[in-house]
């Protein structure tokens, strides 16, 4: 594993000054946001073989880039163990964080082949989000409503609901599940994660979008971030709120605790509270992520 030096000495290099125009060290300049503005994000390797694809991985005996400690887990493709789940039809699932790890949400992915249907949420306590990373699913609303959900859709289902998933001809689903712990009325929503509007980041140069209502009846909110090769987050986390991240699109850097891994399309994270955190994107494309964070509950309750 290189040194965090000689990692800092070659994104301060930016790749011999191929990114000049995205690296920065000053974080109050504006960022040269066009790349993002007209990249296509593309999710296609989440979901890929790993021996198919040629995902960084040699298809070495033993050899994999997982790793897991108390503070943190990355997960990636390789190591992912499908599975049926009981009430799921015609679906496989693989948890890459849950409650065993001392998390206190689930995540995990759902390959959903044609003629499929999601089991309702594990407990009526239970509210659920899903990102439909290939393929198209079907939702039903509380009120009887069909709702399509292609690729880059997303759906949040509240506690309580009779809200139905299903996927007709297959599709490939991120989904995260948590027990509602607020006081408040959440309620069945869906959209396109592009029609979200972009937020202000001060003192940082990535984009982000919230996909959830920032109110307290939500909480917990899912943020999509997006990084130009070059950039990086300004601030060196340490907070107490959970995560759990996957890489979308592109590749790059993420320090957990004192580890400095290369991650890339297709990895999933798990970060505990307070766990030093940082990502700096690199290579040729944007990079883009999805991560939870539990919001609005005061942290004495959390």
């Amino acid at each position: 594993m290189p040194s965090p030096l000689s990692l800092l000495a070659l994104l301060s290099l930016c790749v011999a000054g191929v990114l000049s125009q995205t690296c920065s060290s000053n974080p109050s300049t504006t960022p040269n946001k066009t790349i993002k503005e007209v990249y296509s994000y593309d999710y296609s390797q989440t979901f890929s073989e790993p021996k198919k694809e040629g995902i960084a991985f040699q298809d070495l005996p033993g050899f994999t880039r997982s790793t897991y400690s108390p503070d943190h887990a990355l997960i990636t493709p390789e190591s992912r163990v499908w599975a049926g789940q009981p009430g799921w039809k015609n679906a496989l699932t693989a948890h890459l964080i849950s409650p065993a790890s001392g998390a206190s949400f689930s995540m995990f992915m759902a390959h959903m082949k044609p003629d499929s249907e999601a089991a309702p949420a594990p407990a009526e306590t239970v509210e659920r989000f899903i990102l439909v990373l290939e393929g198209e699913a079907q939702a039903t609303s509380p009120e009887g409503k069909t709702i399509i959900l292609p690729t880059n859709h997303y759906a949040y289902f509240p506690p309580n609901t009779p809200a139905r998933l299903r996927s007709a001809t297959g599709a490939g689903l991120l989904i995260y599940e948590r027990v509602y712990k607020a006081k408040g009325n959440p309620v069945f929503l869906h959209g396109y994660v592009e029609d979200s509007p972009l937020l202000a980041t001060p003192g940082e140069t990535f984009q982000l979008r919230k996909l959830l209502p920032q109110t307290t009846d939500y909480d917990f909110n899912i943020h999509i971030m997006d990084f130009n090769p070059g950039e990086y987050l300004n601030v060196k986390e340490v907070h107490y709120n959970q995560h759990g991240l996957m890489l979308l699109d592109g590749k790059g850097i993420y320090r957990l605790a004192d580890k400095w891994y290369p991650v890339q399309a297709g990895d999933a994270i798990w970060m505990a509270p307070y766990v030093v955190q940082w990502y700096a994107a690199l290579g040729t494309t944007p990079s883009r992520y999805i991560i939870n964070k539990d919001t609005t509950v005061d942290p004495l309750f959390s």
